[in-house]
């Protein structure tokens, strides 16, 4: 049975949000502060950014995906993360746009404030809510320092210190971004960003 022309297509009128898995839990917050009801969260891997050259051909996927599904708006929650442009590339391709940013701290604490910043965060490790929660296996497991800690100057030998741009004012999850910089060896700072730039690029949909 054919569908009554003012009757919309729920799926059309949806917008499919393609994330990276380490904001999906921040997507969902700024949605329900902006009484959003439309969006449809599909998310990556977080893992893909250990290996960012598989996150344009995912996002390429999950687009084509949702075409098949029929969704008509899609916007990617993912800044540059590393691609080297190939995201971008991909977004032209499908006709797509994606949040500004070079990374996710970046439109944390507001990508024109991290561009002003300059040199600044050249010797700075970020740490946000997402990998405060699973800092061990994320960042420690898949680096293998938890089976050979002396790496660690390798790694992170050349920052200076550890930044915590907090999405949430959580007392439990600061006490977890500093117990992170000291295994780190990095002198700890906190900055409560709230979610930044990602709200104005979620607020249009």
């Amino acid at each position: 049975m054919s569908k009554p022309k003012n009757q919309a297509d729920p799926v059309r009128e949806k917008v499919r949000v393609i994330a990276c898995g380490m904001i999906a839990r921040e997507v969902l917050a700024v949605n329900a502060q902006l009484g959003q009801d439309h969006i449809d969260l599909k998310c990556i891997d977080a893992n893909y950014h250990h290996h960012p050259e598989r996150i344009a051909p995912a996002v390429e996927r999950a687009i084509t995906a949702a075409r098949q599904e029929g969704y008509q708006h899609i916007f990617i929650g993912y800044a540059d993360c590393g691609t080297g442009g190939d995201l971008d590339r991909v977004c032209a391709a499908h006709g797509v746009e994606r949040i500004a940013g070079p990374h996710c701290f970046s439109f944390y604490m507001g990508n024109a404030a991290f561009e002003a910043a300059g040199d600044d965060m050249m010797t700075t490790f970020f740490i946000t809510d997402f990998l405060a929660r699973h800092f061990d296996a994320f960042l420690i497991r898949p680096l293998g320092l938890d089976r050979y800690p002396e790496l660690r100057d390798t790694y992170f030998g050349h920052y200076e210190r550890a930044l915590y741009l907090a999405q949430t004012d959580d007392p439990a999850l600061e006490d977890k971004a500093r117990a992170a910089a000291e295994r780190l060896g990095l002198a700890f700072e906190r900055q409560l960003t709230g979610y930044g730039d990602l709200t104005a690029a979620l607020a249009p949909l």
